[in-house]
């Protein structure tokens, strides 16, 4: 028996289907065109072939005008929020300069002020260049040195009043010790009793309470009492005469029953300081013309 032989199948690539479709489709279109076919088998054709595919491209078309549009109104958006960031910008820094220009036309008119405080000595105004490390200006450098006139233990004020020495001086700059070091000690005075004291400086006591120790006050009338003065006294070596110091917080009597000693609260901010007045008349100086003229 003859086996019977089969023939193969023949079959064509998918690319090849789609080629000869869209050939039909073409050839179509320009048949309708050329031969003006209106109302026959192949109009019905390109209309039901061809009319969902113009929809569709005109919907495309119209989606990507849309985007086109919705992207330049982006852009538009965006360079306006760049213009407006821009001009927020110079108007915060305006507003910072107006604020560091109100903040140092502040600074000199308490320095103005202070100035008047203690119309009789000769000043120098000073800024701060430098300062230990830690919270407290208890040693710092300022730009005014021996070619400004500073010398070595001249007095310095800030704020309210009494804020330091001159302890070093070079050309063009010079070195404070204030009295909140604990290196400093002043001669002071209760100024509503007149009754002397000596005030040493604590940065331990600054730290937790922000004030200083006086000891060895002769309160021998038992006057001397919470808030009052304390200013430089006259038998002070080297700091001028009158300058304020603080105002006495607490006080108690030593073991002695003879003295009495306490914290004062000083009236410079020692956390803050950026410029300084530099009182040109030396203690030694005033206390020789004095001495000269009661001769």
């Amino acid at each position: 028996m003859k086996r019977i032989k089969r023939k193969p199948k023949v079959t064509v690539p998918p690319k090849y289907i789609l080629l000869g479709m869209t050939v039909v489709c073409v050839g179509t279109i320009f048949l309708s065109l050329t031969l003006n076919l209106s109302g026959g088998p192949l109009s019905a054709v390109a209309g039901y072939v061809f009319v969902p595919m113009q929809r569709g491209i005109n919907s495309v078309g119209t989606f990507l005008s849309e985007k086109a549009d919705n992207l330049k109104n982006l852009n538009d958006v965006m360079q306006k929020n760049e213009e407006l960031q821009a001009q927020v910008d110079e108007l915060t820094q305006e507003l910072n300069t107006i604020k560091l220009e109100q903040y140092d036309l502040e600074n000199y008119r308490a320095l103005l002020e202070l100035d008047e405080k203690y119309p009789s000595y000769e000043k120098v105004a000073a800024n701060v260049i430098g300062k230990d490390s830690g919270n407290w200006f208890n040693t710092f450098i300022i730009d005014k040195g021996s070619k400004d006139g500073i010398e070595k233990d001249m007095n310095v004020l800030a704020g309210s009043g009494l804020v330091g020495i001159v302890t070093e001086v070079a050309p063009n700059y010079a070195k404070v010790r204030s009295i909140i070091d604990d290196t400093s000690s002043v001669s002071g005075m209760d100024l509503s009793t007149s009754d002397n004291c000596i005030v040493h400086g604590s940065l331990q006591k600054m730290n937790e309470n922000q004030e200083i120790e006086f000891s060895d006050l002769k309160d021998s009338d038992n006057q001397v009492q919470a808030g009052d003065q304390v200013v430089t006294s006259y038998i002070s070596d080297k700091y001028l005469q009158g300058i304020l110091i603080g105002y006495i917080k607490d006080i108690q009597t030593d073991s002695n029953n003879l003295t009495k000693s306490g914290t004062i609260t000083p009236v410079v901010d020692f956390e803050h300081i950026q410029e300084v007045l530099v009182i040109l008349d030396k203690k030694a100086d005033v206390s020789a013309e004095n001495a000269g003229e009661q001769q």
